[in-house]
């Protein structure tokens, strides 16, 4: 899930004052028959306008009940019934530090350090936590490839898979659960797409969909990201994408600049062409999209890893977490905001602060949101799924306070195509650790 170079969405401009009590029932019933407007409209062909629920052959795609995924889900293990002991699955990828030298990229001694090897020791808990997360995030990633599909809706996507997520993760408040909603963007639309109730768009053959979902286990988070695609003539321009990720990811580690990550990134990405409908395009890098580090409870934890050349110089250091990602585009290389918000998340900077609410409504709405969210990232669907109802108001009003910041949706120019890969990666005191990798990517 990425920042907007580090920048957070629209709060609406100034504070606006906010309408009487009374007059909120009135507010809220014309928003109600708005969405039902809205609901009731055919459904859409990725963001643009509606289209049958077709199959990539035309023909319909074949219906599956909610209630029958719904009992495959259940029958499922959860990841710490399947490893009972609290091992869970290293990485494949873990690699030694290097050091750029004189004579080239010289491997340092970390491995066999013994003073590294105990303070990596004493973080055991905490790289398990994340070694948790990620198996739930592969094997649910596993899972959705195996059914995702043109003729979808994107909220029937977003519903199975956060299902299945709780499901393996055995969900528990905020111990362990999602860590910000399902990414499922697509075409035009780089990041912070996921559908709102009455949403719907459709899953097209002629989508370019990018999966970025997180899961946590005590706030340890896992944030990685594929795209689908049906349609081969994109394969080039997700190929891209994933070499440049992969490319940031090796250059990664302890000490290393974070401008050195983006300008191999950007490097990579735009030594790839792809040709689609008798253009040729060069992948451009989205250059107000970043990587960026992670801490406990919070996805966006200050640094952030460019996918341009130019960057910070700051560092690299020992115990941080980092989720490297990069965007690759055919349009101008730089989105901005659009569309309807779906995501929200509280300000960090004002999580312990008590912030005055004259209305109620506001004020049942932050609590349901630190009972459930806490400082982790949420969407409209997941206060539906709580049972809370008319509530736009009082969250536009903890918005306009700056309470809580809401993140639209990412857009580069309208009929491009964008693609995006992305892991997490623990620097620990002896390797770095890609701890998200899988068989898939």
């Amino acid at each position: 899930m990425p920042p907007a170079n580090g920048k957070k969405g629209k709060k609406g401009g100034a504070t606006k004052a906010a309408a009487p009590e009374e007059d909120f029932d009135a507010i809220l019933a014309e928003m109600a028959l708005a969405d039902k407007q809205t609901a009731a409209k055919e459904p859409k062909a990725g963001n643009a306008k509606a289209g049958a629920k077709k199959g990539a052959n035309g023909a319909a795609a074949p219906e599956v009940s909610k209630a029958s995924w719904e009992a495959e889900i259940a029958a499922m293990k959860p990841i710490d019934e399947q490893f009972p002991d609290g091992k869970y699955p290293h990485s494949k990828d873990e690699t030694p530090y290097y050091l750029k030298g004189k004579d080239g990229r010289v491997a340092t001694d970390r491995e066999s350090n013994e003073e590294k090897k105990a303070l990596d020791a004493s973080y055991e808990e905490t790289w398990q936590d994340y070694r948790r997360s990620a198996e739930a995030h592969r094997q649910v990633r596993q899972y959705v490839k195996s059914w995702i599909k043109p003729g979808m809706t994107m909220i029937e996507i977003c519903e199975r898979l956060e299902t299945t997520s709780r499901r393996l993760i055995k969900e528990q408040g905020l111990e362990a659960g999602l860590a910000f909603p399902t990414g499922c963007s697509l075409n035009h639309c780089a990041a912070h797409y996921t559908p709102n109730a009455g949403d719907t768009t459709v899953l097209q053959y002629g989508d370019v969909c990018k999966i970025d979902y997180g899961i946590h286990v005590r706030g340890r988070l896992i944030d990685s990201a594929f795209t689908v695609h049906f349609d081969p003539k994109f394969d080039p321009l997700v190929e891209a994408v994933r070499e440049a990720t992969n490319a940031g990811i090796k250059e990664s580690g302890i000490d290393v600049r974070l401008c050195d990550v983006g300008e191999i990134v950007e490097e990579v990405m735009t030594s790839h062409e792809v040709e689609l409908d008798g253009k040729t395009y060069v992948v451009k890098p989205i250059r107000n999209l970043n990587g960026h580090s992670i801490a406990q409870y919070r996805i966006h934890a200050g640094k952030t890893v460019p996918i341009v050349k130019g960057g910070e110089q700051t560092k690299m250091e020992e115990n941080e977490i980092y989720a490297i990602e990069t965007f690759g585009s055919t349009g101008k290389g730089y989105v901005h905001d659009d569309m309807e918000t779906s995501h929200y998340m509280k300000n960090f900077e004002l999580a312990d602060e008590k912030i005055p609410l004259r209305l109620q409504k506001s004020k049942g709405l932050l609590g349901l949101i630190d009972k459930n969210f806490s400082t982790l990232a949420f969407c409209r669907r997941w206060i539906d799924r709580l049972g809370e109802t008319k509530y736009l108001m009082a969250l536009k009003d903890l918005c306009d306070k700056g309470i809580v910041d809401p993140y639209p949706p990412l857009c580069d120019v309208k009929g491009c195509y964008t693609a995006q890969w992305e892991h997490t990666i623990l620097m620990r005191p002896t390797v770095k650790e890609v701890v998200s990798r899988g068989d898939d990517y």
